[in-house]
């Protein structure tokens, strides 16, 4: 029975879970969800409260969040390991991966939506890649409602995006200067932690591999616009590792 992934395309922690499937070459079904309209699927699955993605379901069990999935993808098939054999190594990938999923994460989506949220024909596409074709004209008749619901469900404002600019920049400075030494950020090697890090900063440098469309550049809202000129260069060492990786 194949492994089934229940996500967003556009969400980049289901990218991280992407990733590591096929970096592990795990075959899998993805069943892309809508954004507003999964809750009920993903309850069903889990039998929880919680709705969010990624879920991965093998042999019947549903398997919650990419640190779960990612801790069960290497307890159950043990080539291409996601951790490093050292100890010391191993804690520092599982530290990274921790802090990245709780402020590099949240930082990319505020800001990223901050913006992108201003551009209904830009955004639409993203929220409903992969699933069916009229899910983008639904969601931008009802826009404005989509605009304010995700902006009170996940605390974005002018202020928050200016908090999670500062975020994103301070932690690239961070791990660019560990790339820049030509080390990974748990030793020697590639590990989950440059997984996640290459994974949750890709709405930014939008990659090819992820499975929706990105705007051409000079589509996307003046904000981010702007900060890909000033501040594009940051992304470089993270967008290397992911294509040298992914």
């Amino acid at each position: 029975m194949p492994l089934k992934l229940y996500q967003f395309a556009i969400s980049h922690y289901s990218e991280k879970v992407r990733w590591a499937l096929d970096f592990k070459g795990i075959g899998y079904e993805p069943e892309y969800l809508l954004p507003g309209m999964h809750g009920k699927v993903i309850r069903g699955l889990t039998g929880g409260k919680a709705t969010s993605v990624p879920v991965l379901v093998d042999s019947g069990k549903a398997i919650q969040g990419s640190v779960e999935i990612l801790d069960h993808l290497d307890s159950a098939f043990a080539d291409n390991a996601l951790l490093p054999e050292a100890p010391d190594e191993r804690a520092s990938a599982l530290a990274w991966e921790k802090r990245l999923d709780e402020e590099a994460g949240p930082a990319v989506r505020t800001f990223a939506y901050h913006h992108l949220l201003q551009r209904p024909k830009v955004v639409a596409p993203l929220l409903t890649a992969k699933t069916a074709f009229w899910n983008q004209y639904l969601l931008r008749l009802g826009f404005s409602r989509v605009d304010e619901t995700m902006r009170e469900l996940m605390n974005i404002n002018e202020k928050t995006a200016a908090r999670a600019q500062t975020v994103i920049e301070s932690l690239l400075e961070e791990i660019n200067a560990v790339y820049q030494e030509g080390r990974y950020l748990a030793g020697p090697g590639f590990s989950r932690a440059d997984m996640t890090a290459g994974a949750l900063f890709a709405p930014l440098f939008m990659p090819s591999q992820y499975p929706v469309p990105w705007p051409r550049p000079g589509r996307l809202p003046p904000g981010l616009r702007e900060w890909h000129q000033q501040k594009g260069s940051l992304l470089e060492p993270v967008a290397n590792c992911y294509r040298k990786h992914r």
